[in-house]
């Protein structure tokens, strides 16, 4: 096992109708901007909750953050921010919506030239503006860590921005929020979720035999709920499951001791930039491929997923690990995922060289666990998820 530290700060409040006990959690004396998304809170009910929740405090508002929060919509914030001397952050949604509001609490506090220096320098974010999170959408597991990924679409970028500055202060959970949620969303969750966990257990064994088992049990319960919730997103008990599997996926836990890849992340995060596919749906697309064309480094992880996930137990390590592969890819399509992008453009040719090439301007020459994916790589691994 790998030397670590781990400690993650965000309080979590889980269960039903504990958007109530958003007062108790916010200073007295704050003055607030609820940041939100396109607007589904107030047809389902949430907006009027949390705002009831607030009575007590002035509250300003600024909805309209897109999926995949967008660097040009976000600095509208810090106008608000400046003009109403705002001092805490709300965000009311999903991960997009967590995400943005990351972005504008260390943007809210930043001296430099540019907001968007904090991006492009890539260093870790040690001060924000204190924010908490009520959870719409579960997902990204942004609730319950300091990471966040922001888009640039003039320049077609999708890039992070992360540091110990920018945890949630706390996080309320409501699984009753999943009973409002399109099944298109419901899945994109549960793929995403999943290949959170797989980019922090399938690289190489570290002998960290607790938190192969805590992923594997993240992994094992996103498989057995995702029937039901998929058939059924008023049933409590797996959208409560659903919804913690989701924060648990990302919250810095399971990582912690082991290797770690995020290069399906990486390629993903261009196939949106460029296509404005869903994140998850990204992700579906490559991992397949990103596994295959890595199997002899990863054939011990996957065997032992394949073992222990879907209980497989004939053959060899090597006919076991393309099980695992097979595996995965039924999950996504059980979801109504597609996993190729001919199915979602036919502008696909010519993306596996372009992005080969943003790779290598940004001197991201070596990705994955062993740090050996070359741009070159990179294009063999998207002409191979056409």
């Amino acid at each position: 096992m790998n030397d670590f530290q781990f400690q993650n700060p965000t309080k979590i409040i889980f269960g039903k109708d504990q958007i109530k006990k958003l007062a108790d959690e916010i200073p007295a004396n704050a003055k607030v901007l609820m940041l939100y998304g396109g607007g589904s809170i107030k047809s389902n009910g949430i907006y009027n909750q949390v705002t009831e929740a607030l009575s007590k405090f002035e509250v300003h508002e600024m909805g309209g953050i897109p999926p995949n929060p967008e660097y040009e919509v976000l600095i509208k914030a810090l106008d608000i921010i400046k003009e109403k001397n705002i001092t805490y952050l709300l965000a009311v949604g999903g991960g997009s919506v967590i995400d943005g509001t990351k972005f504008i609490s260390a943007a809210a506090v930043y001296d430099g030239d540019s907001p968007w220096d904090l991006i492009t320098r890539q260093k870790p974010v040690t001060d924000g503006m204190p924010f908490g999170t009520v959870l719409t959408l579960p997902a990204t597991g942004s609730e319950m860590n300091s990471g966040s990924v922001i888009t640039r679409r003039e320049m077609k970028l999708k890039l992070p921005i992360g540091g110990p500055g920018l945890f949630p202060k706390f996080s309320i959970l409501d699984p009753q929020v999943v009973y409002s949620i399109p099944q298109r969303q419901i899945a994109n969750g549960l793929a995403d979720a999943f290949t959170h966990v797989l980019e922090q257990y399938t690289t190489y064994p570290a002998q960290a035999l607790l938190q192969d088992r805590f992923a594997e049990g993240i992994l094992q319960t996103l498989v057995e709920i995702a029937p039901a919730i998929m058939k059924d997103n008023n049933d409590y008990d797996a959208a409560a499951n659903f919804m913690w599997s989701c924060t648990m996926a990302l919250n810095g836990l399971i990582q912690k001791g082991v290797p770690t890849d995020w290069s399906i992340h990486a390629i993903g995060h261009e196939l949106t930039a460029l296509y404005n596919i869903d994140h998850a749906r990204t992700l579906a697309i490559i991992t397949k491929s990103l596994y295959t064309y890595n199997l002899e480094t990863k054939k011990e992880k996957l065997a032992q997923m394949a073992e222990r996930v879907w209980g497989v137990t004939e053959g060899d390590t090597q006919e076991k690990a393309r099980a695992a592969i097979n595996h995965i890819e039924d999950f996504y399509q059980s979801l109504g995922i597609k996993t190729k992008l001919s199915e979602y453009t036919e502008d696909y040719r010519g993306t596996a060289e372009f992005i080969a090439e943003r790779f290598t301007e940004r001197g991201m020459t070596g990705i994955g666990e062993n740090k050996n994916l070359a741009p070159d790589d990179v294009a063999k691994i998207v002409e191979m998820s056409y």
